[in-house]
């Protein structure tokens, strides 16, 4: 099989605190945004499949909403490449709805960051963040071989932001993202 997917995906933008920006918890702030999405899925048996997600790199923004500075204060911005793999349990495969569940892995590649602190300096993330995902689904049979989708997953993505090499803070993004698509089954 293989789906094209819509998906928003909306950042969970927790964070720790640190007093001596004055900047308070939860105060660092990813855009969300729509972004596309292409995975492949290959079935082992009608119930049991794995599904590779892909997109192409993304850009989010930073902001600090809040600090000693004031806020919110736009301080650059960085890129990622989030693949995620998964097992998925096929629950009606024969049904003209399909739902799914599914879990496994997110290995997101950051990169290109380019973030600073007015009048303090650099900031710096990880460049990678591995973690767990889950998704849920459903796929629904508009003609032979094509289908609906629509599909909700969560990856625990975090990272350090560091500061000279300290690490000052943790930004955890675990995004959610909700994805609508069309999709093909090749074969029966």
């Amino acid at each position: 099989e293989v789906r094209v997917r819509a998906d928003y995906l909306d950042l969970a933008n927790k964070s720790d605190a640190f007093s001596p920006l004055g900047i308070p918890e939860d105060a660092i702030h990813v855009n969300g945004k729509w972004l596309p999405d292409v995975d492949f899925e290959y079935f082992f048996t009608q119930h049991w499949s794995s599904e590779l997600i892909l997109t192409y790199p993304q850009v989010q923004q930073v902001t600090v909403e809040k600090s000693a500075l004031g806020g919110p204060t736009p301080i650059g911005s960085f890129r990622h490449l989030p693949p995620v793999l998964t097992v998925k349990y096929n629950i009606l495969p024969e049904s003209d709805i399909r739902p799914y569940i599914g879990a496994g892995v997110n290995i997101t590649l950051i990169y290109d960051d380019d973030l600073a602190v007015p009048t303090v300096g650099r900031l710096d993330l990880n460049h990678v963040s591995v973690g767990p995902a889950l998704q849920g689904g459903l796929d629904w049979k508009v003609a032979p071989n094509w289908f609906l989708n629509a599909d909700l997953k969560w990856a625990l993505l975090r990272s350090d932001v560091k500061f000279q090499g300290t690490k000052i803070s943790e930004a955890k993004l675990d995004p959610l993202l909700f994805g609508i698509g069309v999709g093909y089954r090749f074969g029966r």
